[in-house]
C-alpha cells in the first residue's frame, strides 16, 4: 500500500486559507469522549487537554468532552456547574434517577470546556447485563479477571444510554457529533451503533492495541505487517477481546482517522480500514513579544543545568561547562520502542569519535524515564550538599575579600594581595577543596534503582563501559523520575529543563506521534527523531531541509540497525562540531517551524472530519461539494535563504573551529520574512512522483 501524502492545510503567510464553510454550530452538539479526560495516564490527556481552547473558540457551550470520574481529580481540576442546556440536564437526571452517578463542571484548563463525567464504581452492579447487552449486540465477550476491559464497558454503556437520553429529548435539533478517542471508549460508540442512536460518529486511533503488544515484544514490526496472522497474535497475548472492541469500533465509525500517516499505514493493517482522515497532533503555541526571548529563556535554564553538573560531577570536574552539551532523552520507560537502545549504542560510538578527533567538547546525557526507584542515592544528594558548601565558602572569602579591598582604596593605597587573604582563608579554601575529594567515579544514575541488576538502560551502560570515566567526553545521567521543581537535586520542570538542553534525541521505533520533538520544537530546542514516528513523517513532508531546522530525522525504516546507529551516531558527532553561534541560528530556525505544529492550523483536520461524519450520518443536511479540496493543499517549507545549496558547503571541514570564522550577514528577520514568501505546494496528492520505486512498506494488500 503507498503511503499518502496527508491532507495538508495552513494559513501561514505565503499560502491562502483554507476556504472551508463554516458549521452552524448553534444547531449543534459537539461531544468528545475518552478515558483521559481530567484523567492523565498518557499522551492523549495531552492531545484533548491542549486543543480544548480552539474547539472552545469555535463551538462555545455546544461542546462538552466526556470520560470517567475520579473523585480527587474532580476536586482538584473540575468546577462544578450545572448544564447550561436543558436536555443535558435531563439526560444525566434520567441516569441519576436510575441509579447511577453524573457530574457535570468545568475542566479548569485553558479554555474551560465543559465536561461530564460518569462514575464507574457506581454502576458497576450492572456489569453483568452490559456484558450481556454488548454479547447480544456483538458477539463480544470479556473475561471477568480484565478489569480495564471490564470498566472500558461500564464506562461506555453510560455513555450510550447518556446519548440515547441526549436524543430522545432533542428529536431533530441540534444534531449531534460524538467523538471517541481509543478503544476503551469505543465501547459507548459501539452500543450507540447497534442501538441505532442518531449521532455522527468519530473514531481515533492513536496507537493500535496490537501495535504497542508486539514492538514491546521486540517484533520486526514495519517489515512484516502484512504478514502477521493478527487474531492468533492477539490471542497468544491474553487481549483478543480488547482487539475485537477496537476493530469493532473502527467499523462502526461513519469517520475513522488517526494521528500520523504511519499509523494510517499500520491501522489498514492492523484493523482492516484505511483512515478517512490524518488527524496530526498540534500544542498551544505561545510566541514571545521579544523575537529572542526563548534564547534568553534558554540560556538562563541551561545555567540551572550546569550547577546540577557541577555537583553531580565533584572531584571530575575536569572538563569545560561551557564546552559542554546537554542531550535528553524522555518519556514512558519503553527501552525499546522509544529507542533507548539504539541511543546508548549511538553515544558509545560518540563517546570514541569526540575521543578520537580530541574534541573538547563534553557531552551530558539525561535519561528522564521513570522507573521503581528505593529513593536518591547517598552520592547524588552529596555531590550537591558539596557544591553549595563550595559556594558558600566562596561567598565567605568574597566578602571579606571585598571589605578589606574597599579599605584599603578608601585610606588612597592600592592593596597588597598577598596580605588582603590572610592564613585562615587560605586554610578554609584548602579544606573545601579537598572536601571534593572523590576516590569513586560520579553516579550514572541519581536514584537507588529496585532492579539495578537487570534494568535495561543500566545494562546497556555497562555493556558500552560509558561509567563517567575522566577520559569519557560522553557523560550519562539517569533520572528515573519526572522531573519537579521541588527536587531536591534538580529543582526544574520539565519545560524549564528542556528549553536549558542544546539537543533533545528520541529515536523511537514505534511512537505513532511523539509530542516530546514536537514540544522541544515549540521551544526551540533542536531534536532528533525517526521516520517511523508521526512527527518525523510529519516534519519529513512539511519541511524541504528538516536537519537546517534543527529536526534530524533517522531513519528506522528503510535501514537496518547498524546503519541507523550510525546515522544517529553522525548527527550528534555533527551537532558536537557546531559553534555556538551556529547553534544559536539553529535554534531560531527551529522555533520558526512552531507554526506548523499551532492547533489553529493542525485543527482544521478535525473541523474536516466533523463535516465529513455529518454528510455521512444526516446527508440530507449536511453536503461534502463546498469541501473537495484541491490536489495542491500540501505545502513544504523551504531550504533556508541563508544555507548553501550543497550540503556539504553548510558543515565544517574539520571538529574545531572558531566563532570569529562564522559568517556575520546571517539575519535571523530577514530570513524568516524571505522563507515564508518562499512557502510552496510542491506535491499533487495522489500522484506519485516519476521515477519513484515503491518501498517494501508500500506494497502492502
Amino acid at each position: 500500500m503507498r503511503l499518502s501524502r496527508s491532507l495538508s492545510i495552513s494559513s501561514l503567510s505565503g499560502l491562502p486559507l483554507w476556504k472551508e464553510e463554516s458549521l452552524p454550530v448553534q444547531d449543534l452538539l459537539l461531544f468528545e469522549v475518552s478515558w483521559e479526560v481530567t484523567n492523565k495516564v498518557g499522551g492523549i490527556y495531552t492531545v484533548i487537554q491542549t486543543k480544548a481552547k480552539i474547539t472552545v473558540d469555535e463551538w462555545g457551550e455546544n461542546y462538552i468532552m466526556m470520560g470517567p470520574y475520579y473523585e480527587h481529580n474532580f476536586k482538584t481540576q473540575v468546577e462544578k456547574c450545572e448544564p447550561p442546556n436543558q436536555a443535558i440536564k435531563a439526560a444525566m437526571d434520567s441516569l441519576i434517577n436510575n441509579g447511577s452517578q453524573v457530574h457535570f463542571g468545568r475542566w479548569l484548563i485553558e479554555g474551560s470546556p465543559y465536561v461530564i463525567l460518569f462514575d464507574i464504581g457506581a454502576a458497576a452492579w450492572n456489569l453483568d447485563r452490559w456484558k450481556g447487552d454488548l454479547w447480544n449486540a456483538c458477539s463480544i465477550g470479556l473475561p471477568y479477571h480484565d478489569r480495564e476491559a471490564n470498566d472500558s464497558l461500564i464506562f461506555g454503556s453510560l455513555v450510550a444510554w447518556f446519548f440515547k437520553e441526549l436524543t430522545d429529548q432533542l428529536q431533530d435539533k441540534p444534531n449531534v457529533i460524538a467523538h471517541f478517542h481509543e478503544w476503551q471508549a469505543g465501547t459507548g460508540l459501539l452500543l450507540s451503533h447497534f442501538r441505532k442512536i442518531p449521532l455522527a460518529t468519530i473514531f481515533t486511533t492513536h496507537a493500535t492495541l496490537l501495535g504497542r503488544y508486539l514492538c514491546a515484544g521486540n517484533a520486526d514490526f514495519y517489515n512484516n505487517l502484512d504478514k502477521f496472522n493478527i487474531d492468533r497474535e492477539a490471542g497468544e497475548r491474553q487481549i483478543y477481546h480488547r482487539y475485537c472492541l477496537e476493530r469493532a469500533a473502527v467499523h462502526c465509525a461513519h469517520v475513522f482517522t488517526t494521528v500520523s500517516q504511519i499509523t494510517a499505514v499500520e491501522a489498514n493493517h492492523m484493523l482492516h480500514r484505511q483512515p478517512d482522515v490524518v488527524t496530526p497532533n498540534g500544542l498551544n503555541v505561545r510566541k514571545f513579544s521579544a523575537m529572542h526571548e526563548f534564547q534568553n529563556l534558554h540560556s538562563m535554564n541551561k545555567a540551572k543545568i550546569q550547577e546540577f553538573v557541577r555537583g553531580h560531577f565533584y572531584g571530575h570536574l575536569d572538563f569545560d561547562l561551557e564546552k559542554t552539551l546537554f542531550f535528553f532523552i524522555a518519556g514512558r520507560y519503553e527501552f525499546s520502542n522509544k529507542g533507548a537502545d539504539l541511543f546508548l549504542e549511538s553515544l558509545s560510538r560518540l563517546n570514541y569519535l569526540l575521543r578520537v578527533h580530541k574534541s573538547d567538547v563534553t557531552v551530558v546525557v539525561f535519561f528522564i524515564m521513570p522507573a521503581k526507584t528505593n529513593n536518591f542515592n547517598v552520592e547524588s544528594l552529596k555531590g550537591q550538599a558539596v557544591r553549595k558548601q563550595l559556594w558558600d565558602t566562596a561567598q565567605f572569602v568574597k566578602e571579606k575579600f571585598g571589605k578589606r579591598l574597599y579599605e584599603s582604596l578608601l585610606r588612597g593605597e592600592i592593596p597588597d594581595m598577598s596580605k588582603i587573604l590572610d592564613r585562615d582563608d587560605f586554610t578554609i579554601m584548602k579544606r573545601a577543596i579537598y572536601g571534593t575529594q572523590r576516590h569513586s567515579l560520579p553516579p550514572v544514575t541519581t536514584h537507588n534503582m529496585l532492579d539495578d541488576s537487570t534494568d535495561p538502560i543500566l545494562s546497556n551502560i555497562r555493556r558500552i563501559g560509558l561509567f563517567n570515566g575522566r577520559n569519557d567526553r560522553v557523560k550519562i545521567v539517569f533520572h528515573p523520575e519526572f522531573l519537579s521543581s521541588t527536587s531536591p537535586l534538580l529543582p526544574m520542570d520539565y519545560e524549564e529543563f528542556v528549553r536549558g538542553c542544546h539537543l533533545g534525541v528520541f529515536p523511537s521505533y514505534y511512537e505513532p506521534w511523539g509530542y516530546t520533538p514536537g514540544e522541544c520544537t515549540v521551544m526551540g530546542i533542536p531534536s532528533v527523531t525517526t521516520n517511523l514516528s508521526g512527527f518525523g513523517c510529519f516534519m519529513e513532508e512539511h519541511v524541504s531541509d528538516p536537519s537546517e531546522y534543527g529536526i534530524y530525522i533517522v531513519d528506522r525504516r528503510f535501514r537496518s540497525a547498524d546503519e541507523s546507529c550510525n546515522q544517529l551516531t553522525q548527527f550528534m558527532f555533527s551537532f558536537c562540531q557546531q559553534s555556538r553561534r551556529q547553534r544559536i541560528i539553529q535554534r531560531n530556525r527551529t522555533e520558526r517551524l512552531s507554526d506548523l505544529l499551532d492547533w489553529r492550523y493542525l485543527g482544521r483536520f478535525y473541523m474536516y472530519a466533523r463535516h465529513l461524519a455529518l454528510s455521512r450520518s444526516f446527508p440530507s443536511e449536511f453536503k461534502m461539494d463546498h469541501l473537495n479540496i484541491a490536489p495542491t493543499q500540501g505545502f513544504r517549507y523551504p531550504r533556508p535563504s541563508s544555507v548553501p545549496p550543497s550540503p556539504s558547503a553548510s558543515l565544517h571541514s574539520t571538529p574545531h573551529h572558531s566563532d570569529e570564522e562564522d559568517d556575520d550577514t546571517y539575519d535571523e528577520e530577514e530570513e524568516a520574512e524571505r522563507d515564508r514568501q518562499n512557502i510552496k505546494a510542491p506535491f499533487t496528492l495522489g500522484a506519485e512522483p516519476e521515477g519513484k520505486s515503491k518501498q517494501p512498506l508500500e506494497n502492502g494488500k
